[in-house]
Parts: structure tokens; C-alpha cells; sequence
């Protein structure tokens, strides 16, 4: 047998969060140029950033699916980076909450070559809680069971980066808003800092402690959780028709594991979205089995125009 493990990513961001501007700048920049990123200096110009802010701009397109490699060399934007974040797209200047959540989606549930961290944290962490040195030992832990050889410094790098997407820095209230601006996935609210204990045995360092919302969350419209339900079948169970309940409440890159949603929540949503005639998704609730069934396909175009529509008859 093959080894059918995923080929992680544990760097590349150049320990860089993703910024507000810098999705719309790649989009824009690579559908005038596909070798843009061929060029490092050429690229530094066009973005007006530095060389290490270049490379983590590359990084996070690819990694929000907003734009692919291309011949091996350049880069195309991609269908959803041009509907979503191109110069008639839904939402080019990112204003709009739901693409935040739709970007956090991108960036956990990459497929085929997935960004450790999160692919971990949110689909096989069952800790209440968190800190950084905790992360950084099970991360060295897991990578080496996946028979990787990673220095200290990169784990290091990406239990940052993970953390510094989510969380904004500690300081002033404008300290803050300008870390919103640099970081907009802090934003939803999903991690926490909850407390803080001693680093090490000796008690002469403090750490923060973290913990996702594991609240409902009505920010997530019903359209948006409804093209995480279709991306989840049409990527992870793509030759199946149904589904358990279980695997959508909390399967690998489902969207209750993703969004970090009570189970009572997603069952309402499914409830609740079965009960049209036309979804398409439908609901069985019986006393033997619990399943969601594909009804029918829908475009991704589609959905995403619903999200945006805030209109969710078509879907």
C-alpha cells in the first residue's frame, strides 16, 4: 500500500500572518502578471512589500485557494480567488465578515497539501485548552511519527503563526485595531486567551493560555455553512451521496469541526435547511441513523452568490 498521508506545510509563511491587503494585492497583481512571483525583486515593486513579505503573500494565496501554481514556474488566480476577491468580485476589500469565515475555511481544510497546524487544531485537537510551549512539544511530537526532521525554530515559527492569525497582540486599544487591520481572521473571535500559567517548573516565566469558541455562532450565515457542507462532500467524500451526521458534526474538515460548532448547532442548521423542498441537502432524523443527504448539485458560483445575497432559497 501507498502512503496516503498529506504532504504537510510547516513554513513558507516566513512566520508572517496573513495581512488584510495582501489576498486583493496577489489577486490583482497576478491576473496582470502570472510570473509575478517568478521574480522576487519585480515582485517586491508591484507589491510595495519585502522580499520575506513577497514570499508569505505567495504562500497565503495558495493556501486561501485564491490563486494555484500554474506550468510550474507562475501562478494564476483561481475561479474562487477571481469571484471572490477580483476587480468585480464579490468582495475585493475583504469588508464582509462572511469572507472571513470563508477564508478560515480555505486555509483549514486544504486538502492535498494542508497547513499542519491547522489541519491538527481543528480537526484532532480535544484539549479544552492550549499554550504555545504545549503546541511546540506535541507538534515535535507528531512530527515525528510523520517521520519529518524539522528543527525547533520551525515549529516554533508555525505555533506563531497559527496563534498570531487568531489572536490579536497584547497592547493598546489602537494596538489592537491596527493588529485587527494586519491580522483580519482575529476577527471571529475564535481563539481566546483564557488565563495564563508558569512556562516552566522553575515559575519564572508566564504563558498565555488558549481555547477555542466552541459557542454557536450565528455570525456563520446559512449559505456559508452550507457551501462548507457541499466543499466537504465534493473534496473529502466526494463518491458518496450520504453522510452520517457524525462525520458533518464532527468528521475530518467537516464543517462542525472546522467552524468549532456545538453538534445542538449543526443539527439545527441541517434541520433547518432540509425542511425546503428545494435544498440541497436533505436531513434524516430517525431513531436508527442520522444522515444528511446530497439532493442535488449546486455550483460553487452559486453558493457563493448566496453567501453575499444573504439569500438562501437557491440553495
Amino acid at each position: 500500500m501507498g502512503d496516503t498521508r498529506p504532504k504537510y506545510k510547516y513554513s513558507g509563511h516566513e512566520t508572517f500572518p496573513c495581512r488584510y491587503a495582501w489576498l486583493p494585492k496577489a489577486v490583482g497583481a497576478l491576473a496582470k502578471d502570472t510570473l509575478l512571483f517568478t521574480d522576487e525583486d519585480r515582485a517586491m515593486i508591484e507589491l510595495g512589500v519585502g522580499k520575506n513579505m513577497v514570499r508569505a503573500i505567495r504562500f497565503w494565496a495558495e493556501a486561501a485557494s485564491v490563486a494555484e501554481r500554474s506550468d510550474h514556474t507562475g501562478h494564476r488566480v483561481t475561479a474562487f480567488g477571481r469571484e471572490l476577491l477580483g476587480e468585480n468580485g464579490l468582495d475585493p476589500y475583504m469588508e464582509d465578515s462572511q469572507t472571513l469565515w470563508l477564508l478560515h475555511w480555505k486555509l483549514a481544510t486544504q486538502y492535498e497539501e494542508p497547513l499542519f497546524a491547522w489541519d491538527f487544531m481543528f480537526n484532532r485537537w480535544q484539549e479544552p485548552e492550549f499554550t504555545r510551549t504545549l503546541l511546540s512539544r506535541v507538534f515535535a511530537q507528531e512530527t515525528r511519527l510523520e517521520k519529518k526532521t524539522l528543527s525547533a525554530a520551525t515549529l516554533s515559527h508555525h505555533v506563531d503563526t497559527f496563534i498570531h492569525t487568531y489572536v490579536p497582540t497584547q497592547g493598546t486599544k489602537t494596538d489592537v485595531m491596527e493588529e485587527n487591520l494586519d491580522c483580519p481572521l482575529v476577527e471571529l473571535n475564535l481563539i481566546r486567551r483564557v488565563g495564563e500559567r508558569d512556562a516552566d517548573a522553575t515559575g519564572g516565566r508566564r504563558e498565555t493560555i488558549y481555547a477555542f469558541r466552541h459557542e454557536p455562532k450565528p455570525e456563520i450565515g446559512t449559505a456559508l455553512f452550507l457551501y462548507a457542507l457541499a466543499d466537504f462532500f465534493q473534496r473529502r467524500h466526494p463518491h458518496e451521496s450520504t453522510l452520517s451526521f457524525r462525520q458533518v458534526a464532527t468528521g475530518h474538515g467537516s464543517p462542525g469541526a472546522v467552524f468549532k460548532m456545538p453538534e445542538m448547532e449543526v443539527r439545527e442548521r441541517l434541520e433547518a435547511s432540509a425542511s425546503h423542498e428545494e435544498a440541497p441537502f436533505g436531513f434524516e432524523d430517525g431513531a436508527s441513523s442520522q444522515q444528511v443527504r446530497r439532493r442535488r448539485e449546486i455550483s460553487e458560483s452559486a453558493f457563493l452568490a448566496a453567501i453575499y445575497e444573504r439569500e438562501t432559497a437557491c440553495v
